[in-house]
This record gives C-alpha cells, structure tokens and sequence, in this order.
C-alpha cells in the first residue's frame, strides 16, 4: 500500500508554455494536501503527471510503502491511485446502478464497498435513472461513489466538491476524514477549501 508520494524537480510544460519546473513536495499517509494556484497554473496537469498520464519532461515521481521501499510505478498507479477529475467520466445511457457497478468492478471493489458508497452518498433513489438524466451534483456524488466502491490509497481529485451543496460537502468531507484516519493520502486540486485539515501547496499564478 502506498505510504507515501514523492515528486522532486518535476517540470511540466503544455504546448510551448512551461507550467512549472523545479517543483518538489512529498504527501504522506494521513495527510491531505491540497494544490492551489490560479487556473492554468497546472493543477489538473500535476495530477495526471502524478496518475501516469502525462509524461514530465524532467524529474521523478516516487512511490513508497510503509517501510519506505520504493513500488513499482505502474503498479502503484494500477492499484493503489485514484484519479477523480474535474469532468465526472460518466457514460450517460447507463444506469446509475450499472455505472457504478461498471466503475468499481473496474478499478477492483471490496466486498461490501459498494453498498457503501450507496449509504454514504445518498444514491439509492438514483440508482435507476440513466446518467444523463442526474444533476451535476448527483453526477459528481456517483463518481465519488468509486472511491468507497474500489478503496486505494491514493486519492488525485480535480475540483472534487464543486457541484455539491453544503450536505453532500459534509459528506465528502466525512469519506476524507476515514480514509486519512484509515491511513490514505489525497492530492486535491481545488479552489473551495476542503473539508478537512490540510497543507496547501500553492502553483501561482500561471504563466
């Protein structure tokens, strides 16, 4: 189980404009982290750096466990990472039920992580509704939903409250408070504070 993330001199670019260079920071069990800067600056970009999806031009990204050995890359991001971004990834003509099935089934549910997820976010009387016919919120709860469904370690979220009223924020923010208890780590892209204590690391303004 990864214990412990680590990025040193990490420099990103998009296009022809460098988003940030020389960045170095590390994120630990039971710590939320949450990135702050003005849009452009490269927060959603760190975090896909960070899933695997974007390759940085200069720098290393390392995972750790407990006993601070160092996991293979691919398999830490196959089994131990979630990335939750700004756009829900949702297939609209599927049913809630069957989405969320799909999702956690997917990326490797626990046993009763599923009937989880329903309890804690509120989705039983979405579950036979057609995706595209859920609010932005309800759509937003359904992909937090995976997060309880397939538990891993690390949790990359991309604005991950910005739907959803003050309730379900409580909620969330409840579900981040058990997994940093339970030994997690979030990296969180934001703009509202989260609700749970965390570490700022601030990318600026954007060049």
């Amino acid at each position: 189980m990864i214990s412990n993330v680590s990025v040193t001199g990490l420099n990103l670019t998009r296009g022809e404009r460098t988003l940030f260079s020389a960045l170095s920071f590390a994120v630990s069990s039971g710590e939320a982290v949450a990135l702050t800067g003005a849009n452009g600056a490269g927060k959603t970009s760190l975090l896909r750096a960070i899933a695997g999806f974007i390759r940085p031009e200069a720098g290393e990204i390392v995972f750790r466990d407990a006993d601070q050995e160092t996991i293979d890359p691919d398999l830490a991001r196959a089994h131990e990472v979630h990335l939750l971004g700004h756009l829900d990834g949702l297939k609209g003509q599927r049913t809630a039920r069957d989405e969320l099935m799909f999702q956690s089934r997917w990326l490797g549910h626990s046993h009763d992580g599923i009937d989880e997820a329903i309890e804690t976010l509120g989705l039983k009387p979405l579950l036979d509704l057609e995706v595209r016919k859920l609010s932005a919120g309800q759509r937003r709860r359904l992909a937090l939903a995976r997060l309880i469904g397939s538990p891993r370690a690390l949790w990359l979220l991309d604005e991950p409250l910005s739907p959803l009223d003050s309730r379900w924020r409580e909620a969330v923010g409840a579900m981040m408070e058990r997994h940093l208890a339970g030994g997690g780590l979030i990296l969180a892209a934001v703009h509202d504070p989260l609700p749970v204590p965390t570490r700022s690391l601030d990318l600026g303004t954007g060049r």
